[in-house]
C-alpha cells in the first residue's frame, strides 16, 4: 500500500516541472524601471514612496503640497516637486515619464537616458553631455522648459528645437489655427516675442524673468546620475 508521500510524489514533481517553465517569464516582467533615493510626502500609486524602494512601468508618482520625490533609472534621476504627478514608462530604448501636473526636473548621462513626456511634447537631453532639464505645466497645453545643463531637445508633432544650457522658454502647443492666432497677438506679457508662427502647432516664447526653482541640489542630484 503506497504511503502519502508516495502518492504525493507525481503532484510535487508536475508542480517543480510548471514552477520552472513560469518562473522565467515571470522574472523578466518584474525587472524594476528604478530606485526611489529619496522620498517626502509622497506616493508610488496608493502606497508611500519609500527610500530603497522599486518602481516600475505604469506607475504613477504623485507629490504632496511641500513634498517631493526622486527616482534613479540607469543614466537618469527624475525628480518631482511639490503638488506634481508623472506616470513611468518603459520605452524600448530607455526609461520615460509622462508629466501630468506641477514640475518635473531630470537629469542624464548620455542623450539616450531618458525623456519626458508632456502633453503632445517630447523633452530630452539633445546630446551625451551632462544635462539637466526642468518641465514645468502652466496651463492647458502650456509648459516652461528650462536648460540648466547642456541642451534640451524639444519634440513636438516632429518638430524639434534645441534650447540652449541657460534657456527657459514657453511653449504653446495647440491647432494649427489655434496657433497662428495666437502668434499674430503677441506674447500676451510672456516676457519675449514668440520665435514659432504661421502653420506650426507650437509657438516657443522668451521666458527670461519665469520663476523655475530647481532643487535638484537639495538631493544631489547634480551628482552623475549613473553613480551608485
Amino acid at each position: 500500500m503506497l504511503t502519502n508521500t508516495a502518492r504525493l510524489r507525481p503532484v510535487f514533481a508536475i508542480f517543480a516541472c510548471t514552477a520552472f517553465l513560469i518562473s522565467p517569464g515571470y522574472g523578466a516582467t518584474a525587472s524594476g524601471l528604478g530606485t526611489v533615493v529619496y522620498a517626502d510626502r509622497a506616493n508610488v500609486g496608493s502606497t508611500t514612496a519609500s527610500v530603497g524602494s522599486t518602481v516600475f512601468g505604469g506607475d504613477r508618482l504623485v507629490t504632496a503640497a511641500n513634498g517631493s520625490v526622486q527616482i534613479r533609472s540607469r543614466a537618469a534621476r527624475l525628480l518631482l516637486s511639490s503638488s506634481s504627478s508623472a506616470i513611468l514608462l518603459q520605452e524600448e530604448t530607455s526609461p520615460a515619464a509622462i508629466l501630468t501636473s506641477g514640475s518635473a526636473t531630470f537629469s542624464t548621462a548620455n542623450a539616450n537616458a531618458f525623456s519626458l513626456h508632456v502633453f503632445t511634447a517630447v523633452v530630452r537631453p539633445n546630446s551625451s553631455e551632462p544635462t539637466i532639464g526642468q518641465v514645468t505645466v502652466v496651463g492647458r497645453n502650456e509648459i516652461v522648459v528650462k536648460s540648466t545643463r547642456g541642451a534640451l531637445a524639444c519634440t513636438v508633432d516632429g518638430e524639434t528645437r534645441v534650447i540652449a544650457e541657460g534657456e527657459t522658454y514657453r511653449v504653446v502647443m495647440a491647432p494649427e489655427g489655434a496657433a497662428a492666432a495666437a502668434s499674430s497677438q503677441g506674447p500676451k506679457g510672456s516676457g519675449g516675442r514668440p520665435l514659432k508662427a504661421g502653420k506650426s502647432k507650437v509657438i516657443y516664447y522668451i521666458a527670461a524673468g519665469t520663476a523655475v526653482v530647481t532643487i535638484f541640489a537639495l538631493h544631489e542630484a547634480l551628482e552623475s546620475p549613473d553613480r551608485p
